[in-house]
């Protein structure tokens, strides 16, 4: 019986650890004929600490969940709702990375700012 809640309890576990609102996490698991879904509900003001720049921490959250998944031979998914009222705040556009490779050491010396 451990093996069927040891990911919903993971990704409790987890999660409450990095947010500022622990009490706010909800985790929900059910299981059809794709697999074990887990989703996943925090604090607007947590979505970022969940999700992670450029998505790292929820993309490590999930390659956990399939390790997990994998040990007990059942493929398990994580499904991170967006709050109600949740702004995303406009991002500045980058330089691609292309562009910034291209600068020579002289452009990036003058770049910066004494």
């Amino acid at each position: 019986m451990t093996e069927i809640i040891q990911d919903r309890d993971f990704v409790e576990y987890v999660v409450k650890q990095i947010v500022n609102n622990p009490d706010a996490v909800k985790v929900d698991r059910k299981i059809d004929e794709m697999g074990v879904l887990i989703t996943l509900d925090v604090a607007p003001e947590d979505m970022g600490m969940v999700i992670g720049r450029e998505g790292a921490t929820a993309k490590a959250l999930r390659t956990l969940l399939r390790v997990i998944g994998a040990k007990n031979n059942a493929r398990v998914n994580l499904k991170i709702n967006e709050p109600e009222g949740s702004t995303r705040e406009p991002r500045e556009p980058r330089e691609p990375r292309e562009a910034a490779a291209k600068k020579t050491i002289d452009e990036v010396v003058g770049d910066i700012q004494f």
